[in-house]
């Protein structure tokens, strides 16, 4: 699931008639980049949801044919965070007799990352050998971002003990990581999260690579610079 539902108050003025993920830098869409890696990794049916501006997502990627996807989409008639839009997505992501886990990715992220690295564990917590609810992906600090926001201790996420590292965006997550989550119902995934890792049920690991989170014109901006000169 690539989560494009955000209305992108901060990149205003460039998000005032076109939705955040569809923003440019370098050749491609910021959405763009997600679904090429993911095809890339493998990942062949993806569900994306929207609330603002979304007929111009579902125009723009069309049924995902051009990047060797098949896309679906989940329409939101107002915003409903990231639990809630999971939680909304839930019967295109799985179903009631096959609650299997899924990989999620934010649009607005630029990640250097090859999402074949999530296949392992994924494909563990398929089988149940994994009993983690969630894998998040950690990288290191940003600089408006600089108390990070979960700490990595071996294989585990908490909430305190070491220096913290900030989410990604990027995670796997088991269905009934949402049971509490009311579909329809705006709702945030941090909370889910944070009681998750008081239970020990979080784990992760740590990508040292490229990661750009989007949130400003000033960021979209060197990023073009920067893909644009290499």
């Amino acid at each position: 699931m690539i989560l494009a539902a955000g209305r992108g108050e901060r990149m205003r003025p460039l998000t005032n008639a076109l939705p955040k993920p569809l923003l440019k830098a370098g050749a491609c869409t910021l959405i763009e980049y997600q679904l090429k890696n993911l095809a890339h990794a493998g990942f062949a049916d993806i569900v994306i949801n929207h609330a603002y501006l979304g007929a111009m997502i579902e125009n723009a990627l069309g049924k995902g044919e051009r990047y060797g996807v098949n896309i679906q989409y989940s329409a939101e008639e107002k915003v409903l965070e990231t639990a809630g839009g999971i939680a909304n997505a839930l019967p295109l992501l799985t179903n009631e007799s096959d609650m299997l886990p899924f990989v999620v990715v934010n649009a607005d992220i630029y990640c250097a990352m090859d999402y074949a690295v999530l296949l392992p564990t994924l494909k563990k917590m398929y089988s149940g050998e994994h009993q983690a609810l969630a894998h998040l992906i950690l990288v290191d600090n940003p600089s408006h971002h600089e108390g990070g926001d979960f700490v990595l201790s071996g294989d585990q996420v908490m909430l305190t003990g070491g220096n913290k590292l900030t989410f990604s965006g990027i995670g796997i997550y088991q269905p009934q990581l949402f049971n509490t989550t009311t579909p329809g119902m705006a709702a945030k995934l941090a909370p889910l999260l944070r009681q998750a890792m008081l239970e020990g049920k979080v784990s992760g690991e740590h990508f040292s690579g490229q990661w750009v989170d989007v949130g400003t014109p000033q960021r979209l901006e060197a990023l073009d610079k920067q893909l644009r000169s290499s």
